[in-house]
């Protein structure tokens, strides 16, 4: 029992037991694939982040080795994503302001504010809070998150210096920098080299680490034309290993990393779990997301004492394991342990290495993320979702990544109030040829019983639409071919009851009493009657109110109008 705990507690126990010989050559050939992408990719999401290139290696190595310890899912890589730049950039620079170096340690906080929101997550059983975020609301996001990623990378491909938080302030700068000559043609050049081998190397027969060409041959071609000094460059990366940066934090950046935290948790999370749950699919697995939050949490928090930043499940490198057949976590391990022997003996390597290159790694990774086939399915579908997704979109790349999240969300809320304050409505009546009650707006040949109202409302029943309710029986009733005598509400669909619902129920049945009308309810479920018993209305609606089916309550009216 001990060790099921243990093994149930740390998935990287249960994968070491289960290990297979046969499985290392594959996670061997795949970490060495990897790590030939984590190096440049994760220089690249540290500079858009606002930080140093060696700190994307840190949090490239740190993730992984934590993540194939706790982590429930075999191959997702854990480490910086282009998902998640532009928000640790919002959240960590106007801390910063004219101190740069203070915001590696900015970094780490929010890393490890992310993760104990995550393990908090992981212990409440909140993984279901990733519903908060509807397909259109994500697709919006990052399709934001691609416009403005890119526009943050271009005064780098131009090798030229801007300013501005907002996309519409770096458009500006941007375009004055432009206006007055200030483009770096050799930076230019290799900026536009490096996104022409990354892009042309897809659209080869074979498959090839175009990034990883790309960035040799920057290098390649710096030390041997003696650049270094007419571009801007990475420079050298200090030697070593990652360890903690966490010096000269005060509390009040605590608490104003709080928020954007919160933010950049359920996002992260977000990408993970459908990262997670895709692959699981296709293996015929299942990946538990609270499993998922607390995974993602022990390693951001790792990260951000050890000198990383906010880390996710990665789209662009889980694939290369896939690709190369990795079986299990020991390929992240083999290529974080191929990063650091990189860091340790080669490190002096990048001070050739154009940051025009790494703005073009960052400019296709955020290419990726451009989803226009949902757009348009969208379009054609809902009108509604189609304007969240249009609403994010513009958000997050106008107003502000964290702002233009929040706002989806809360616009998403809205929607699903106004959906479950409007719902879909009917009288049902019997159709010739058809068992059952049916829907008279879909079927208008149907028959209704004489002084019979079969009514239908398919939400569950709160503060919001308590009153939309009861208009729906009002108008029935007012509106039937004969007086009504019986109204019986077919109830399966209502899955829930508030007291101020209730008090809408009561006052309407106390209205329907006095003309005469009886009120009762078919195929309620029983935690719905439970309530009525809870608030203090089970006098009220006793067992004669109540049907198993719509079939056993009309029999029981035509029973009653035969003796009436």
């Amino acid at each position: 029992m001990r060790h099921d705990w243990i093994s149930k507690a740390i998935p990287g126990v249960r994968v070491a037991r289960g290990y297979k010989k046969a499985w290392l050559k594959p996670d061997l050939v795949a970490g060495a694939a990897l790590s030939a992408a984590l190096v440049p990719a994760g220089m690249a999401y540290a500079e858009a982040s606002g930080l140093p290139a060696v700190n994307g290696l840190y949090a490239s190595v740190v993730p992984m080795i934590f993540y194939a310890v706790f982590g429930p899912s075999r191959v997702v890589i854990v480490g910086p994503d282009s998902s998640l730049a532009p928000m640790i950039a919002a959240a960590i620079l106007p801390l910063a302001g004219r101190e740069p170096e203070h915001a590696v340690p900015l970094a780490g906080v929010l890393a490890i504010l992310i993760g104990v929101f995550l393990v908090a997550g992981r212990i409440f059983n909140l993984g279901f809070v990733t519903g908060l975020l509807s397909k259109p609301i994500r697709v919006g996001y990052l399709n934001g998150i691609a416009l403005a990623v890119t526009v943050s990378q271009l005064p780098r491909l131009l090798g030229i210096d801007s300013s501005g938080q907002t996309l519409i302030e770096r458009l500006a700068s941007l375009s004055g920098a432009v206006f007055s000559g200030g483009i770096n043609p050799i930076a230019l050049g290799m900026g536009v080299g490096s996104l022409a081998v990354i892009v042309g190397g897809r659209f080869l027969p074979w498959k090839v680490p175009s990034v990883m060409f790309a960035v040799a041959g920057a290098i390649a071609l710096v030390a041997a034309l003696d650049l270094a000094g007419q571009l801007p460059v990475v420079g050298a990366l200090p030697r070593g290993l990652p360890s903690p940066a966490l010096g000269g934090i005060g509390w009040e950046d605590v608490t104003a990393l709080i928020g954007p935290a919160a933010g950049i948790a359920l996002i992260a999370f977000a990408d993970t779990s459908t990262l997670s749950k895709s692959l699981a699919g296709r293996r015929g697995e299942r990946v538990n997301g609270n499993e998922e939050m607390g995974a993602l949490g022990i390693a951001n928090i790792a990260t951000g004492i050890l000198g990383g930043f906010p880390v996710s499940g990665s789209s662009s490198r889980t694939p290369i394991v896939l690709d190369a057949g990795g079986r299990s976590p020991l390929s992240g391990v083999v290529a974080a342990l191929l990063v650091v022997l990189f860091m340790v003996l080669v490190p002096g390597v990048t001070a050739f290495l154009p940051t025009a290159t790494l703005a073009a790694v960052v400019i296709v990774a955020a290419a990726s993320l451009v989803d226009v086939t949902t757009l348009l399915r969208l379009f054609r579908m809902s009108k509604l979702e189609t304007l969240l997704l249009v609403v994010t979109f513009l958000g997050v790349a106008f107003v502000g990544v964290l702002e233009g999240i929040v706002v989806a969300i809360g616009l998403s809320l809205v929607a699903f109030v106004r959906r479950a304050w409007d719902p879909y409505r009917t009288e049902l009546a019997s159709v010739d040829g058809v068992p059952g009650f049916h829907d008279l707006d879909r079927h208008p040949e149907g028959r209704r019983v004489a002084g019979l109202v079969i009514a239908r409302f398919d939400a569950p029943l709160f503060f919001a639409n308590g009153e939309v309710f009861a208009d729906h029986i009002r108008n029935l009733v007012d509106g039937a071919p004969s007086p009504a005598k019986w109204v019986i509400v077919a109830a399966e669909p209502i899955t829930g009851l508030d007291t101020t619902a209730l008090d809408e129920v009561v006052q309407l049945d106390d209205e329907l009493a006095r003309r005469g009308v009886s009120l009762v309810f078919a195929e309620m479920k029983g935690p719905v009657k439970d309530r009525l018993v809870r608030f203090g209305a089970g006098s009220r609606f006793s067992p004669d109110h109540f049907y198993p089916t719509v079939h056993s309550a009309v029999r029981a009216y035509r029973e009653w109008a035969g003796k009436a």
